[in-house]
Formats: C-alpha cells, structure tokens, sequence
C-alpha cells in the first residue's frame, strides 16, 4: 500500500500491511515495521527504526540530521518504539556522536501537533506532549509524563515518571517523578495526584510519596535533611524511593 507517487529509497525496510502516502519521502536506511500508516508528505530519514503500528501525520518531519553545530554528518540514529501517533509538522531528529549516538522513542506516546524533539533525546513509554511542546538536546523524560502545550525544557533536564506540567512551562531544571510543574521559569506546584489515581497508585502510596514530597518541597529542609525524614519510608514504598532516588542524582538541579 505505497502510493505510486511516495518515494521509497531501495535501502528502506518496509514491514507488512503497511500504508504510505503521496508526495512521502522514505530515505535510506530506513526501517518501518508492520501496520504502521504514514500520511502524504511525510519525510523520513535515517538511519532511523519505527516500530509496528505506528501513524505518522501530514508534514511531520521524521529522522532528520540535528540542529546542532558541532553535528558533522556522523553515521547517527533515531530509533522509535511501536503505536505511537505522530501528528502534523512534528519534528524529531537523529542522535549525535557526544552522547549516545541515538535519539530514542518509546512506544504508545501521542506527539500532538508542532512537537519538537531534538537530537539524543531519550523519551519513555506513554508519553504525551501537546501541541508545540519542544525538548531540547540531550533530555530525557520518563514514562507516563505528559508536557502541556508550549512548555520547553532545556538541555539535559531530566523529567521523571508521571510528572506533569501545565502549558508554557519554561523547565530548566530537573522535574522529580510525580510532581506538577508549572511557570516561566517552573516550579513545583504539587503532585500530579489525579494521574496517580487513573494508574493505580494504591491510597497509601499516594500518602507516602505526598509526605516526601512535602519533605523535599514544603518544608525548607535541604536535600539531606529531606533523606532523613524520609529514610523509613523509602525502604517500605518503592515509589518513595523512586523519588528520593531521582532527587540525589546529580544532573542540573531539581526545580524548588
């Protein structure tokens, strides 16, 4: 099902059962498993790997090299996960060779319209930006996260499982798993309680990672202090020490 007026380099791996539409460019060495559907005008570049079941919108534009200047056309990759919905005019580029090589997708995210999504970005499993959310190089975001409209985060922040944040967010330091983050630039503005609550997170879980959260953010504690406190805790949930996990690893910062 390649519309006669695709192109299709000789060096693409097409999967079974899989559509592409007019006027899409496929380029060489690239891999498109099955049931994946990619609309008209539509251009993929690799080396990149898609996943089964994926759908790929009008004009995004998929596997390109990066946007950055020290990139010397090193043989770099894009790999992406499988039944992820890519809407119009994403954009997500290739790894470069001071990092891993590789930008990396999960699998059942949704990319709304205008996301960008830059080189040696390592983005999890059920993930979801809307529209105009950008990700800068080398970040990396956890599964289950969703990035409102318009938020941008800056290089090498790293944003936890289940984190949130709220439309326009300017993120320019580490979002701990769980937190809501919202402003110009971010803060923490609480636990993203409602989508713990749609996952599963048992009542005790909640409370505990609350009280760790107060512990960290509410208290005026410092980071060590904030350990302290919650020592106990994070030896019986291991949401907990998730958190607590995240919050010691060096890396920009945590937003406070």
């Amino acid at each position: 099902m390649i519309d006669k007026l695709a192109f299709v380099h000789p060096t693409a791996k097409i999967g079974q059962n899989v559509t592409i539409g007019p006027w899409t460019y496929i380029g060489e060495n690239v891999e498109i498993g099955d049931d994946t559907w990619i609309s008209s005008h539509v251009v993929v570049k690799g080396p990149t790997v898609i996943g089964k079941g994926n759908r790929i919108f009008q004009f995004a534009s998929v596997g390109e090299e990066c946007q950055d200047k020290k990139y010397a056309g090193e043989q770099t990759r894009l790999i992406i996960g499988d039944n992820n919905i890519i809407r119009e005019s994403v954009t997500i580029h290739r790894g470069t060779t001071q990092d891993n090589h590789e930008t990396r997708i999960g699998s059942n995210c949704l990319f709304m319209a205008y996301v960008h999504i830059a080189h040696d970005c390592v983005v999890g499993n059920n993930v979801i930006m809307a529209n105009n959310a950008s990700i800068a190089g080398h970040v990396h975001v956890g599964d289950w996260v969703i990035l409102g409209g318009m938020t941008g985060v800056h290089q090498f922040v790293r944003i936890g499982n289940h984190a949130f944040t709220a439309g326009a967010s300017l993120i320019l330091q580490d979002v701990p798993p769980f937190v809501m983050a919202a402003g110009s630039p971010a803060a923490p503005r609480g636990l993203n309680l409602e989508g713990l609550k749609r996952r599963g997170f048992s009542k005790e879980s909640q409370r505990a990672i609350l009280n760790a959260y107060k512990a960290v953010f509410r208290k005026s504690l410092t980071i060590e202090e904030a350990n302290a406190e919650v020592s106990e805790m994070a030896e019986k949930d291991e949401n907990v020490k998730a958190f607590m996990e995240f919050i010691n690893h060096p890396g920009r910062g945590i937003i406070r």
